[in-house]
């Protein structure tokens, strides 16, 4: 997938999540085989940029080319002030959020209530897209409501405004993230503008992966959730793509050590308390379905020394690899 200059390959990207893709998880990925990592989102508001958690999430440095911050809001002038800002402190692509469901976000008519105002929206990207010198992207769902899936209008006044790039969740506000995600609009977006599209929604496997592009014809894959204690999922399903071959599951002792670089990542970007506290739901994301997963979760949650953390993880995931090596 091409973004302006740069060339997203493989084009598979890892979706902006609010608390999830901060700067450990988006260098994680990339190294595991994203070609893309986007950003959590980052306020439009000026008053809030000065606060740790701005600045935390404004931080790019040592971030592989090409960087890509998502910016949401609701006034357009804001929303261009956001994108300069950013870009002078080293965005490469600005995303614009019209997917977040978020109740706190939706409220004050930012994210995915704004596909309810096709003449705001419209302001929006022309505003964003005048106001800065690298490629603008866009974030949307298939509609408000399942009544009224307007994602191919709000397509075409993308590709109106000069958007580089979109990216389609396949459900409705209305659905927040229940049911199944459904990529006929999808496909019907895609096949109604000219610039690249990638789909997003219950992509957790390489075979759903396979199956999603197969069905929306998109030219890229955004995958969010299925990265979530799985961030090698990018290397599967690009090894699936290319070679329709599926790689081995990663052992035990694999993800202990990625689980383990993972932790010493956020301890030195949040510092030991913050980041032991970040620590704790990806503990559990990692763990998920894997043996004596909730007596983990609940020893390891109240854990409070980064130490202890590091400690508790090595004993579980050498535990769990122990009996894999006798059988070896």
């Amino acid at each position: 997938m091409q973004i302006g200059p740069y060339t997203i390959d493989p084009p598979l990207v890892l979706a902006p999540m609010a608390g999830v893709t901060d700067k450990p998880f988006r260098q994680l990925c990339k190294r595991l085989g994203a070609g893309l990592a986007v950003s959590e989102m980052t306020a439009s508001d000026p008053q809030l940029w000065g606060t740790r958690k701005s600045r935390l999430r404004m931080d790019h440095a040592g971030e592989p080319a090409p960087v890509s911050v998502q910016i949401a809001g609701y006034d357009p002038a804001m929303m261009a002030a956001a994108a300069r800002y950013n870009v002078d402190h080293g965005a490469q692509l600005i995303d614009i959020n019209m997917g977040c469901p978020a109740k706190k976000v939706c409220k004050v008519d930012a994210g995915s209530a704004l596909l309810r105002d096709e003449a705001l929206v419209g302001a929006i990207l022309d505003a964003v897209v005048r106001a800065v010198d690298v490629p603008v992207t866009l974030k949307i769902r298939t509609g408000y409501t399942r009544a009224r899936r307007n994602g191919v209008a709000i397509a075409r006044l993308a590709e109106s405004a000069g958007i580089a790039a979109l990216a389609v969740h396949g459900r409705t506000r209305e659905d927040l993230y229940e049911g199944a995600a459904e990529y006929d609009t999808i496909a019907a977006i895609k096949a109604a503008v000219r610039i690249p599209v990638a789909a997003n929604g219950d992509i957790t496997t390489p075979q759903k992966a396979r199956e999603v592009l197969a069905r929306t014809g998109a030219d890229a894959l955004l995958i969010g959730r299925g990265a979530q204690g799985r961030p090698w999922i990018f290397r599967e399903i690009a090894h699936f793509l290319a070679t329709g071959t599926l790689l081995p599951e990663p052992s035990p002792s694999e993800v202990g050590r990625i689980l383990l670089g993972h932790l010493e990542a956020l301890y030195a970007f949040y510092g030991e308390q913050h980041g032991v506290r970040i620590a704790r739901k990806h503990l559990g994301w990692y763990a998920k379905d894997r043996p004596e997963n909730a007596a983990f979760r609940a020893v390891v949650n109240g854990v409070v020394t980064a130490e202890e953390q590091r400690r508790m993880t090595r004993v579980y995931f050498d535990g769990l690899a122990a009996p894999m090596s006798r059988a070896a």
